[in-house]
């Protein structure tokens, strides 16, 4: 037994995880309460082990905000602008492709593309874009959107959810986005996203897509206006739609950014209350396969520890991030595959490149100077077209 469960308060949860049991909310809600962080890094540990032994995972990717402009004031978005806005944006099409074949050259597998509820694009500049993307490359996974997007979009088509989503899919999308999320309970959503879509709209547009045989990620923004009860009801939530779809393949637990926006927070996340987040997640979330450590708002190091604590993947190279940024993150603006690679390892872990699907597309288990050799030029190359984009 882990020396850090011998003689803790949690070791009755510990013991209940061991046997393969699924701890309750009030389980739930003692792990967040607790001081113990040692104790609760360990049985996340566990966790983490049994479901994916000792490796972490990592995707080479590229972020595309299409635009923020958007129709909503989120109190807590630091990245929607209206037209009348000097710094707002906007892409076309061929600006959008342009990013995507420059990112090809240094290997990305995914385009991770978001953006405000734009207040008159067309329904065909969603279809036009995703089919024009898999024209480049049909092997580039395009994960996009997220629930909120998706009911934008079905409003602008004059369309049903499941009608929506089945003309995204033909043209192209094969994930939707797990942003969005927030915090479910519609008490919280009022004061940090009113507007926004109710937890069970977002519940219910996963549920379609996944219903058509497709997965998707989900998110949980903590460390804001929301209660530790909060958390828990937001992951109680999620692990109920995973029961009955099987369609998440990971959470993404998101640290609040408290800059440059509406919502006074006195006390935002601390490095104690993510990594604690994280392990509660990966421990309560027996049905998820994996749990992501988010390094745009960690940062690496932290998100590093992270693998520690129940997760088991630190998400992408990004490139290009706006929305965290906008909202003051200090982390760089992109990670190469080497840091990532380096991160990992130096965790105790095996790097795994992974797939959009958290499938793994290179196991790599030593450092021989071949790989070293490729990762440095494409991080040189990663960091040439961040300097001409």
């Amino acid at each position: 037994m882990n020396f850090f469960i011998q003689r803790s308060e949690l070791r009755d949860i510990y013991d209940k995880v061991v046997a393969g049991e699924r701890i309750s909310d009030a389980d739930a809600l003692r792990l967040f309460e607790s001081k113990d962080l040692n104790a609760l890094g360990a049985i996340a540990d566990f966790v983490r082990q049994r479901k994916v032994g000792n490796r972490a995972s990592f995707i080479i990717n590229r972020y595309i905000n299409y635009s923020n402009y958007c129709i909503l004031s989120c109190q807590f978005c630091s990245f929607a602008r209206k037209k009348r806005d000097a710094d707002g944006f906007q892409l076309s099409v061929e600006e959008i492709v342009a990013k995507a074949r420059e990112a090809l050259k240094i290997g990305i597998t995914e385009l991770h593309i978001v953006g405000g509820l734009h207040p008159s694009l067309p329904f065909s500049y969603y279809t036009d874009m995703l089919k024009t993307l898999k024209n480049l490359d049909a092997r580039l996974q395009l994960k996009c959107f997220t629930a909120i997007e998706i009911l934008h979009l079905a409003w602008l088509g004059k369309k049903s959810v499941l009608e929506t989503l089945t003309e995204l899919k033909a043209a192209g999308l094969d994930s939707l986005t797990g942003g969005g999320a927030e915090i479910f309970r519609q008490e919280v959503r009022s004061q940090i996203a009113k507007g926004k879509e109710s937890a069970e709209e977002y519940l219910d547009v996963h549920r379609t897509w996944h219903q058509l045989g497709q997965r998707s990620t989900c998110t949980m923004l903590y460390g804001h206006v929301e209660s530790l009860a909060d958390r828990v009801d937001h992951l109680r939530q999620l692990r109920a739609l995973q029961d009955e779809t099987h369609g998440f393949t990971a959470l993404i637990p998101l640290a609040y950014q408290p800059e440059d926006n509406d919502i006074p927070v006195a006390h935002p996340p601390t490095g104690f209350d993510s990594l604690r987040t994280i392990a509660v997640s990966r421990i309560y979330l027996d049905n998820f396969p994996h749990i992501t450590a988010y390094w745009v708002g960690l940062g690496l190091k932290l998100a590093q520890v992270a693998l520690s604590y129940g997760a088991d993947d630190l998400h992408g190279t990004i490139i290009e991030e706006h929305i965290f940024h906008m909202a003051g993150a200090t982390s760089p603006q992109l990670q190469t595959e080497a840091e990532m690679i380096k991160a990992i390892r130096e965790a105790g872990r095996t790097p795994v490149q992974r797939n959009t699907f958290y499938e793994p597309i290179k196991i790599l288990e030593d450092a021989p100077a071949a790989e070293a050799k490729e990762n440095s030029t494409r991080s040189k190359m990663l960091e040439e077209n961040l300097a001409t984009a």
